[in-house]
């Protein structure tokens, strides 16, 4: 914003969108692979959404997805932490 609460404009006269927000692409294949598929296929699809709708202009849209992939990878994380503990506490009552 500037001095007057406008956005800033580009060299083509256009308002300057801020930067693409994270979209948390590695982090959901990562949980996909290693902890949870269901999570993590979900946090891949929110993670997809975000560059798209950054590059169609619709920001708000794009921030929206990318805390949503956010909120299912830590999902898919702590489930894997979960499950892995569980194994862990069954193998050691065989």
């Amino acid at each position: 914003m500037n001095q007057y609460g406008q956005q800033p404009m580009n060299q083509y006269g256009q308002q300057q969108m801020p930067p693409c927000p994270k979209t948390y692409l590695v982090e959901s294949i990562l949980v996909t692979i290693f902890c949870c598929v269901v999570f993590g296929v979900l946090a891949i699809v929110k993670a997809a959404k975000v560059s798209s709708a950054y590059s169609a202009g619709n920001y708000d849209e794009a921030l929206e997805a990318s805390e949503a992939a956010k909120k299912w990878v830590t999902w898919g994380f702590i489930c894997g932490i979960i499950v892995c503990i569980l194994a862990v506490i069954g193998e050691a009552m065989k």
